[in-house]
């Protein structure tokens, strides 16, 4: 009779821990860029009197919020280099060139989160950044975090900006010049729930 008791709080006890273990696993909610409702766009400064205005189109991404645990939430993006569009076919053929993105060696532009904390208003996530095969380590300010549920599907949005020299990430220095070094990039992403 002990024997049987002492297997059946085992078994209690394994399965409570179990339940627990699958409550803390499911506490993140997993989420799909929204190509359709999101986008990645730049600025750049022209002859350092005005601002070239670009995008990119081919875009994807993921990220995992977790309310409970902030610091278990992750990003990650990837942008298709090839895919620049500044509205000028002749240019955007330009930027694909090896003195510019160079979309053949470096297809894409990632990240992807190594850390995340909350901070009012939004979070704020670092994580590795590779562009034009080079990877540094930024920190984004995600501003947002709103949930909404349309047709039975819950979305959430982030947006943030970021500046960035092309300097630090080997881009041809010789391009450097009548367009400005520095780049500011703004990303607007909206999440839907896998």
């Amino acid at each position: 009779m002990r024997q049987l008791l002492t297997a059946g709080l085992q078994t209690l006890v394994i399965g409570t821990l179990a339940c627990v273990a699958a409550a803390s696993a499911s506490a993140a909610d997993e989420y799909e860029y929204d190509l359709v409702h999101s986008s990645v766009s730049f600025k750049a400064r022209h002859l350092d009197i005005s601002w070239i205005h670009g995008r990119f189109n081919d875009v994807s991404g993921k990220f995992s919020l977790d309310r409970q645990d902030p610091s278990k939430s992750t990003f990650e993006l990837t942008i298709k280099t090839d895919s620049v569009d500044t509205a000028n076919a002749a240019r955007d053929e330009h930027l694909r060139q090896p003195d510019y993105f160079d979309t053949k060696q470096y297809p894409t532009i990632t990240f992807k989160s190594t850390s995340t904390k909350p901070i009012d208003g939004g979070y704020e996530v670092t994580g590795d950044f590779t562009m034009h095969g080079t990877t540094k380590q930024i920190t984004l300010t995600l501003m947002g975090g709103k949930e909404h549920v349309f047709k039975n599907v819950k979305r959430v949005a982030f947006s943030t900006e970021l500046a960035l020299k092309r300097s630090d990430y080997g881009f041809d220095p010789k391009a450097i010049g009548p367009i400005g070094d520095k780049a500011l990039i703004m990303i607007d992403c909206e999440g839907v729930q896998k």
